[in-house]
This record gives structure tokens, C-alpha cells and sequence, in this order.
């Protein structure tokens, strides 16, 4: 596999290379394998292992224990500026210790990770979802055509509504995924959209890169 450099802070760090679905039906046909592990997300650096991996408490541990009503969990995701409606299911974690994804048969819906944040509350949440299936173009196909300003909406199970905005969208070698970037249940509310993306390179990895949207909470007093 050829090196790629480092990711530039910008809104399209990589040019999109062809879609498989351009190439022979026998080739289209791997794509069963591209989310073995995961949405394509790098197992090099998990969830678990960044975790792990911190050094020192948790700014929460010496906080006092609150009572806190559980948050309205997420239902449904809109992304008016390419056009997708599509319903979310909770995923947890996969065996080889990545997020996991929903179903291929499931072309249209979307996994929140519920060992992360919940949309709007504080921390990053991660919705994930396929670029692709066997059947053709799935619900994030069109996830690096997200602009900075774009809004992402999420619906929870009590209808109320969390709005986000688009920062950037990034392409990241799967091997080297930001994980200090992309995880962490603490801080302002963010929400982090996962997919694949860069070349198909087939076998086990699939596509080469993930692409992120990363996207920040809007101030209700700003809308």
C-alpha cells in the first residue's frame, strides 16, 4: 500500500476517487466485506483503547455523583444540503473492537454508537453509516459533499430536535484514524458522521480512508 501524507486541516483533505460501482459486477460484489470490521473505522486506535490509553483521572471522577434524567435517545437524521432522511438505530461494538454498523441489507440507516455520547448532550456523539452495499449507493454516499455551515439535524424519541453545523469534512487513512478527535464524552456537544471513502483497494479494508464530518452544536439563541 502506497503512503499517504497526513491530513491538512480542510474542508476536502482528498479528491473522491471512482466508485466501484463503475467497475465489473464480480469486483462490486467484495463490498460485503467492507464493513467487517467496522464502517471502515481503523482498528488501530479503538474507542476502548483510547480510552485506555489516557493517563490521569477523568476530569469527572472527583465530581460528585448527580442524579440525571436519562437523554431522548436518537431516532432519525436530516441532512438537508445532500438530501437524506433516514432513520437511526443504536450499534455498540464490534468484535475486533471498532464501532459497529448497521446491516448491508439496511442501505438507508444509520448507527448511532451508544457507548458514546447522545446527540446534543455533552461530548462527541458518532452516527455511522455505509458509502455503499451490493445493491448499489447507501445512505452516506454523498458524505463528502458536506460544506462547512451545512445543518444536521437529529430527531430523538421525545421529537425534540438537536441542531448541528458542519466544521469540515476529512479524509483519513483508516490505519491512523483521530481518535483524540473523533472520541470523548466530555465538552461542548459535537457530532462526528462516519463513512468510507479515498480508493477501493477490496479485500478486508475495502476503501482505503474514512471520511468524517465533524459538526458542532447550534446555540439556540443563534437560530
Amino acid at each position: 500500500m502506497a503512503a499517504h501524507p497526513a491530513p491538512q486541516p480542510s474542508v476536502r483533505t482528498r479528491v473522491r476517487s471512482r466508485s466501484p460501482w463503475s467497475a465489473p459486477l464480480a469486483v462490486v460484489l467484495v463490498l460485503l466485506g467492507v464493513f467487517a470490521t467496522g464502517a471502515g473505522l481503523g482498528r488501530t486506535v479503538g474507542p476502548f483503547d483510547w480510552a485506555d490509553a489516557a493517563t490521569g483521572p477523568s476530569p469527572r471522577a472527583a465530581e460528585p455523583t448527580r442524579a440525571r434524567q436519562p437523554a431522548s435517545l436518537p431516532v432519525r437524521l436530516a441532512l438537508p444540503a445532500i438530501k437524506v432522511s433516514a432513520p437511526i438505530t443504536p450499534v455498540g461494538q464490534a468484535k475486533d473492537g471498532s464501532v459497529a454498523v448497521p446491516p448491508l441489507t439496511e442501505h438507508n440507516q444509520t448507527g448511532w454508537y451508544d457507548r458514546g455520547a447522545v446527540p446534543g448532550e455533552p461530548g462527541r456523539a458518532i452516527i455511522v453509516g455505509h458509502v455503499d452495499t451490493r445493491s448499489g449507493p447507501a445512505v452516506f454516499y454523498r458524505l463528502h459533499d458536506l460544506k462547512p455551515g451545512d445543518l444536521i439535524e437529529v430527531t430523538r424519541a421525545d421529537r425534540s430536535v438537536v441542531t448541528f453545523k458542519v466544521d469540515t469534512v476529512e479524509y483519513f487513512d483508516k490505519a491512523h484514524l483521530p481518535a483524540d478527535r473523533v472520541y470523548g464524552d466530555d465538552g461542548r456537544p459535537a457530532l462526528r458522521l462516519i463513512t468510507c471513502g479515498g480508493d477501493w483497494v477490496g479485500g478486508r479494508t475495502g476503501y482505503e480512508d474514512n471520511v468524517i464530518a465533524f459538526a458542532s452544536l447550534v446555540d439556540s439563541r443563534a437560530q
